[in-house]
């Protein structure tokens, strides 16, 4: 190989591009080094496995090129401690003595190309320009993957009530698991956010994540949209059809408002919730699919089997392992740390900088029932931000309605009982008590304690459950005066 005259086109991709060159023969690696680092990239040396392995344990590298052949470990294992160390680094392997079987074999482990010796300046340019690419593509995968986990992750499903604490142990201990998942709750306490975090935690998060609403879509549409069809299946059908469930193989489909399925569709359901086999609307040919089904329905199925509206075969086939999201009045010490996250998120779309929610209006939020769940809460909060004119978001800036229906509401139900234990009743005046202690105390938590005549794990425990902490401190008062 000749050195080349540097290209004529700017060299900042190039030189932030490591290299690592991996050959016993030293006339090779100075060959390629030479040419490498002419053509902008900063390249490093190994003559052997053992040197190559401490230079990937110190830095990294965008891409490795090593010969195939050399006296100890050879390129394969190298290629091999690639794979299960440093599957984001592309790897391209080099040969004097090249075979078909030992190419395939390559390409098969992982390796990006496989050149044979003699190597040519252009083909050999072009190849790590390819794996450059390459190398951004993975990136580009892991940084997308990790969007996809802020957003839909179960770091998102916020929740201090005991309630929420189940459902995350119930999302942890199923990820994994091939099961069928039922998901229940009524409209915006966040089911398809539950779907979408088993999706993110489990073996499956590469696949697809198909989400069908349906309640959305016709009965006489339903079935097609599942199972796809083949054309002339039905007047409209000038085209054959891959449906949801083909869609979704290898992933996860979820199926929202099953209670909608027509007893017709039900049949169909639970035939390839067993068998995971189904043929396309107007054909005869069975399909298999790989996937995982996770269902969810805003009522309770189980009074609709009772009922004759849904097939008590499927239900059971379904309720294997069944997650019960409670209505945000069931949770409203969770009010304050949703209210909060949700303000968080919309100014920083917005870029307005408001502080918080002031006490009247964290109030209001507190004794509204939420016949919309956290959707609702969601939307109420979106609004304040866009209208409040002000550092923090007060009573003025909420939904008029909101306002009056929380003002007429009692603080402890009374008369007609709205499914709230006596010890969620006590919440609401439990905290206001112990966060006026705190500032009574300047937050130092000892002496809050003391005065409340209860130990401080106990009071550091309740300021945890109601949101209290704010890290530990109080922003408006001196670091001395926030002991703990």
């Amino acid at each position: 190989m000749t050195a080349r005259r540097p290209a004529e086109q700017p060299m900042d991709e190039k030189t932030k591009a490591t290299i690592l060159i991996v050959d016993d023969d030293p006339i090779i690696v100075d060959s390629l080094s030479e040419f490498l680092s002419i053509e902008g990239y900063h390249v490093d040396r190994a003559g052997k496995f053992d040197e190559a392995h401490a230079l990937l344990a110190r830095k990294p590298f965008d891409i490795v090129i090593t010969d195939v052949n050399m006296p100890g470990s050879d390129g394969f294992e190298l290629l091999r401690l690639m794979k299960q160390r440093y599957p984001e680094t592309v790897t391209i392997m080099i040969t004097g003595y090249g075979t078909i079987d030992s190419a395939v074999e390559a390409i098969k482990m992982g390796a990006y190309d496989y050149l044979t010796k003699p190597i040519h300046d252009d083909e050999f340019l072009l190849v790590v320009e390819r794996a450059l690419n390459q190398r951004s593509l993975i990136r580009e995968n892991r940084n997308l993957r990790q969007q996809l986990d802020a957003r839909y992750g179960l770091d998102n499903i916020i929740g201090s009530d005991h309630r929420m604490l189940k459902v995350f142990d119930l999302i942890e201990a199923v990820a994994d698991a091939s099961v069928t998942v039922l998901v229940q709750g009524k409209s915006g306490t966040g089911k398809s956010m539950v779907a979408r975090a088993i999706h993110h935690r489990s073996d499956r998060r590469d696949g697809p994540f198909v989400e069908v609403s349906c309640g959305a879509i016709p009965e006489t549409l339903l079935e097609s949209e599942l199972f796809g069809h083949v054309r002339g299946a039905f007047t409209g059908a000038v085209t054959d059809k891959e449906g949801k469930f083909k869609a979704a193989n290898g992933g996860t489909l979820f199926l929202d408002e099953i209670s909608s399925a027509s007893p017709a569709l039900q049949v169909k359901l639970l035939r390839v919730l067993q068998e995971r086999q189904f043929e396309p609307v107007g054909s005869n040919t069975t399909q298999t699919v790989d996937v995982r089904v996770i269902l969810a329905s805003n009522i309770d199925l189980e009074e609709e089997v009772e009922k004759g509206r849904f097939r008590q075969d499927l239900f059971y086939r379904i309720n294997v392992v069944t997650i019960t999201l409670p209505d945000l009045c069931e949770r409203i010490s969770d009010i304050p740390l949703l209210a909060k996250a949700f303000l968080k998120n919309f100014c920083a779309k917005s870029g307005k900088d408001i502080q918080g929610l002031s006490e009247e209006a964290m109030q209001y939020l507190q004794r509204y029932n939420w016949p919309g769940n956290v959707r609702e809460l969601e939307n109420v909060v979106e609004r304040a931000v866009v209208l409040s004119r002000g550092r923090m978001i007060t009573g003025a800036d909420l939904p008029p309605k909101l306002v009056q229906t929380a003002m007429t509401a009692p603080a402890v139900p009374a008369g007609e009982y709205r499914a709230m234990p006596l010890k969620l009743a006590l919440e609401g005046p439990e905290k206001q008590i112990i966060e006026s202690a705190l500032r009574a105390h300047g937050w130092n938590r000892q002496a809050t304690a003391e005065a409340l005549d209860i130990n401080r794990t106990t009071l550091y425990k309740k300021m945890k459950r109601y949101g209290l902490d704010v890290d530990g401190v109080d922003p408006s008062i001196p670091e001395a005066a926030n002991a703990r």
